[in-house]
């Protein structure tokens, strides 16, 4: 949240009157400061007080807003601009999409050059602009890309090519380098550089080795040690205010924190409202980017429409909460100036007399690292009032769901914590008097909470709030937090994440098998018709093949006179024959060109495309020449595809299809009569609703987990 611009207020010149000013000043604590001037002219002209004029001071707060309102609604514009004309990919989190991804699911544009670059300048442009957007989950998009781009050997598009780095230009390798990249990425945004490994772990990757596990711990391990290297520049003071509160560090708890079995209880029942607060603002978030969905498909001019509206909305609202809430004495043993004026800090004036501060604004005009920092502080349990927790909560809870579905890079970590924060922070000032916990601890645990409640992940959690707040001791609170939060929020309905992939299409291959599959084969859910491939195969046919269907597979079978019976050779990928096609090197006979081949390839050559390089056979003109002469399909394909038989369980060839990370699975017969292959299983053949649409009956038995009905009045939405 950017910071208000501070008002022109009245300076005392006797430091000795000082206490009476303060005193006339809180007997009206909820009036804007300018009135109680206006009201109180005489007394504080005897007190000795220089007293603007009224249209002065008016003149200010308008100025105030109309700066505040203007910056957030230009920087919002911004954002919500080159996004949607350039990078449409690039709005949200990236979270969703890279999981995704990881998972298998190659949509367009996700993972390019330019989404890479609309991420960072929109998602600071975003941040900038006091919608209630987090960077975390942008941070790890960006790292997902930079790998990406490593991974194909730059842009051919734009002239950025290493072929050096050609090697690592196959699924499988690019797959383990986004890994790696969305690791480092949540490493840079909290500086939890185990953190980050666990999270691409338990979230991010559906496929995980021993080898890819030190290959992410190495890319953390650098990122914290150029990380701490950049902070180290910015604290010397060659950085301004940058590198002194707006890099995400708590280091808040440094001393020894003592809890009994009596603080058990409270910290349960943070658990249970953050798993309650949690299953509520995934449900309502669900419902908002749909309707945001159905209102942007309409037009651009929504798009933007929307995203404007959403930043007027929010800098009214900003402005004008802090208005609500009493000025607060300054604490006489405060380690910093108190009021805070002109940088970030604990104690904002805003319209407060002079030795005051106002709660509420020092929340709302401070970054949102900043706003964590002073809820989770230490030794603060009397900095805030009952009234502002429960406002800063509701305002945080709103806006976060509201700001996150407009057309711009927006997190969803940094609002969460904030949230939570907050009403940790307000149920520990309920718990006060009965337990030994401060404020600042109890903000900790219902950051946690609240994590766990929405984002179901329990040790990258606990590992990133630990390194977060460097103290070793919460560990078991937290543990007991993220448990409890996790449980009760699954009886509701599923992880954010999940949700939003459902709400965008994706075909996510779930880790568990659904129990209906064990009741089917393989046979069950294969379609047709089958196209396969000759190890001969006449040009024409192939180029038909492409032109009729979308499939990026097809099996190769060898017939006589080329073999004794039918027989399964192997799969060649569509992309592959495509790169046949267009270098022409075609015979007049149907015969085995043997290692003759490789004279005419080269391994780069089939290396797998960068994004947007797709080659398409619409583009491929052929004479009727080229068209009756023959492509030997041999040496070009993979002769060890992976197949099951046609009565393997579907569930058991579900989760081998998963955990292998295949694109294609061979279903071959069990009787060797006939055609050697039945057909192929691809992802859309595992997904649920391709099952049940092909066996209806299997409906009821579809496994259902543990959920706890919604009102009906809820279901309308």
């Amino acid at each position: 949240m950017s910071e208000n611009l501070p008002p022109v207020q009245t300076q005392s010149q006797d430091p000795d009157q000082e206490h009476d000013h303060d005193h006339e000043a809180l007997t009206s604590p909820l009036l804007p400061h300018y009135q109680r001037a206006s009201n109180s002219t005489s007394q504080l002209a005897i007190v000795g007080v220089n007293v603007c004029p009224i249209e002065s001071l008016d003149y200010e707060y308008e100025m105030a807003f109309l700066v505040f309102f203007l910056s957030n609604l230009v920087l919002t514009l911004f954002a919500a601009i080159i996004t949607t004309f350039i990078s449409p990919a690039a709005a949200g989190s990236g979270i969703p999409e890279v999981k995704a991804y990881l998972n298998g699911v190659d949509a367009p544009g996700i993972i390019s050059l330019r989404t890479l670059i609309v991420k960072i300048i929109g998602s600071i442009s975003a941040v900038s602009s006091s919608l209630l957007v987090g960077k975390a989950g942008p941070m790890m998009h960006i790292g997902a890309c930079i790998a990406s781009l490593l991974g194909q050997g730059g842009s051919r598009r734009y002239g950025l090519t290493w072929k050096w780095i050609r090697l690592f230009k196959n699924d499988r390798d690019r797959r383990d380098l986004v890994t790696c990249g969305s690791a480092a990425g949540i490493a840079a945004a909290f500086r939890a550089p185990v953190g980050g490994v666990l999270f691409a772990l338990e979230e991010m990757a559906s496929w995980w080795t021993s080898g890819l596990l030190w290959r992410a711990f190495f890319t953390t391990a650098v990122v914290a040690i150029i990380l701490r290297a950049l902070i180290d520049v910015c604290l010397s003071g060659k950085c301004g205010l940058f590198g002194k509160g707006g890099l995400i560090m708590f280091d808040v708890y440094s001393a020894n924190i003592s809890y009994h079995m009596a603080d058990v209880p409270p910290v349960l029942l943070l658990g249970v409202v953050g798993g309650i607060f949690g299953s509520l603002y995934n449900f309502l978030l669900d419902k908002v980017l749909r309707v945001y969905a159905i209102i942007n498909k309409k037009s651009v001019t929504y798009k933007i429409f929307i995203a404007c509206t959403i930043s007027i909305f929010t800098s009214c609202l900003l402005f004008g909460l802090p208005w609500l809430a009493s000025c607060q004495p300054c604490p006489l043993d405060s380690t910093e100036d108190c009021p805070t004026i002109g940088r970030s800090g604990n104690y904002k004036k805003f319209q407060c007399p002079p030795g005051h501060y106002n709660d509420l604004a020092s929340l709302i005009f401070n970054t949102n690292d900043d706003a964590i920092r002073n809820l989770f502080s230490k030794n603060t349990d009397a900095e805030f009032q009952h009234s502002t927790m429960l406002i800063f909560f509701v305002t945080c809870f709103i806006l976060s769901i509201i700001s996150y579905g407009v057309v711009a890079p927006a997190g969803l970590f940094v609002p969460v914590i904030v949230t939570g924060a907050s009403y940790g922070r307000f149920v520990g000032m309920l718990f006060s008097s009965r337990t030994n916990l401060n404020h600042g601890l109890f903000a900790v645990l219902g950051a946690a909470s609240f994590l766990g409640g929405s984002m179901r992940m329990t040790v990258s959690l606990c590992v990133i709030i630990l390194e977060l707040t460097n103290n070793l001791l919460l560990l078991p609170m937290i543990m007991i937090v993220l448990l409890v939060s996790k449980t009760v929020a699954d009886a509701f309905n599923g992880n954010i994440y999940d949700l939003i992939m459902k709400a965008k299409g994706f075909p996510y291959l779930e880790a568990h098998v659904e129990p209906y599959m064990r009741q089917l084969t393989v046979a069950d859910v294969v379609t047709g018709p089958l196209q396969v491939c000759h190890g001969n195969e006449k040009v024409g046919n192939i180029v038909h093949i492409l032109k009729t269907t979308n499939h990026q597979g097809f099996p190769v079978i060898d017939e006589p006179p080329h073999s004794e019976s039918p027989v399964l050779y192997g799969l060649i990928l569509r992309a592959h024959l495509i790169t046949l096609l267009k270098k022409r090197v075609f015979l007049r006979t149907p015969v085995r060109i043997g290692a003759d081949a490789f004279r005419h390839f080269s391994a780069d050559e089939f290396a797998k495309k960068g994004l947007g390089n797709v080659d398409k056979i619409e583009d491929i003109k052929l004479t009727e020449e080229e068209m009756e002469m023959f492509l030997d399909l041999h040496p070009f394909t993979n002769a060890s595809p992976y197949t099951v038989v046609e009565t393997m369980s579907l569930a058991k060839a579900s989760t081998l299809f998963r955990e292998v990370g295949l694109r294609h699975l061979l279903v071959i017969p069990k009787r060797t009569t006939g055609s050697p292959v039945v057909g192929i299983l691809t992802r859309h053949d595992f997904m649920p609703e391709h099952v049940l649409g092909l066996h209806p009956l299997l409906v009821n038995s579809k496994w259902k987990p543990l959920r706890i009905a919604l009102p009906r009045f809820l279901k309308i939405f």
